[in-house]
């Protein structure tokens, strides 16, 4: 079968501004790729991360380049072979099963063996600013059942303590972004504990996560931007309790799928995350979203307007893909 590769970017804007310890931006630029037939056509969508060194036009080029190798029937699993883990291998390799689904007639959750997707509750993210505009969101976002608060460093003890007064039922997790260093580690994670935070994602720098080892955890902590693959999982332990996958960073759902069963088998928790995006990115992310011991895929939610159709979400909790949107 005959297939043509077409990609593009788009710019979704954001209700406001998300922010990180790594700066704010006002709205989501992701790339979209299309594969076809003639007959069927199925999409990915994928957003490039200036932290692992990606940009738009990069991607796109990156895309572009496969185009051969697509027209010529490249199959999931050589794509793994042909391409690095990251946002233009996940914009294909999410087209591809999107593609498969539409070509059999039957869901993407059957084809890869995964249980049916079901509604699952995500965490609603609250964005990095001084702890009384913190505070603000986390009162209008207190009625939500697990709140994903974003820190950046300096003054993070008196956020936490903030946001946890604003929405004193909600569940916290929190998200340094590599913003701690190891001589913060202890205050910080000692404010943590006392607003009973679940989980802590990635406290330290990737490269220096190292320290980890010799640090008190009494809460849990999760990796983000030290995980990436399958292959970095040996690395980890001893340093995290729990993994963030993205299909972002994994470069796709085939990896994705590979990474969650070894996470598991390994013995580490699993988030599945997103970054910020429209329904399109959180629709293959969903399918590992059900047996996941943390939920956070609420781009849609973050953004001004989403795509049509895209995933219902009623409050915090989020409805299977509709098959007009992916899958």
């Amino acid at each position: 079968m005959i297939q043509s590769l077409t990609v593009a970017a788009e710019t979704w804007p954001i209700a406001g501004s998300f922010t990180i310890a790594r700066g704010a931006k006002t709205e989501a630029a992701v790339v979209v790729a299309r594969i076809g037939d003639g007959a069927a056509s199925g999409r990915g969508e994928a957003v490039p991360y200036p932290r692992y060194g990606e940009s738009v036009p990069e991607i796109l080029h990156a895309i572009e380049a496969m185009a051969g190798a697509v027209a010529a029937g490249l199959d999931r699993e050589g794509l793994r072979a042909a391409m690095p883990p990251g946002a233009a291998r996940n914009a294909i390799d999410c087209a591809l099963w999107d593609l498969a689904a539409r070509r059999t007639g039957r869901s993407v959750a059957e084809l890869a063996g995964l249980p049916a997707p079901r509604p699952v509750e995500t965490a609603y993210t609250i964005s990095l600013a001084t702890p009384d505009s913190m505070a603000e969101a986390a009162r209008h976002a207190a009625h939500r059942p697990l709140l994903k608060v974003k820190l950046g460093g300096a003054g993070d003890p008196a956020r936490i303590a903030a946001v946890r007064r604003a929405a004193p039922r909600s569940r916290l997790i929190v998200d340094a972004n590599e913003a701690w260093s190891a001589d913060t580690f202890a205050g910080n994670m000692a404010a943590a504990a006392a607003a009973g935070v679940e989980l802590i994602e990635q406290p330290l720098p990737a490269d220096q996560d190292g320290a980890l080892a010799d640090l008190a955890r009494p809460v849990p902590v999760c990796a983000d931007e030290s995980v990436h693959v399958t292959a970095d999982l040996p690395r980890l332990r001893g340093l995290y309790d729990a993994v963030n996958i993205k299909l972002d960073k994994t470069g796709g759902l085939t990896e994705a799928i590979a990474l969650d069963a070894a996470a598991k088998a390994a013995g580490f928790k699993v988030m599945i995350g997103c970054m910020v995006a429209t329904s399109l990115s959180m629709a293959p992310a969903l399918l590992l979203a059900g047996n996941a011991d943390f939920v956070d895929l609420d781009g849609p939610l973050l953004l001004a307007r989403d795509r049509e159709p895209g995933l219902v979400y009623d409050g915090s909790r989020v409805m299977p893909a509709a098959p007009g949107l992916w899958g």
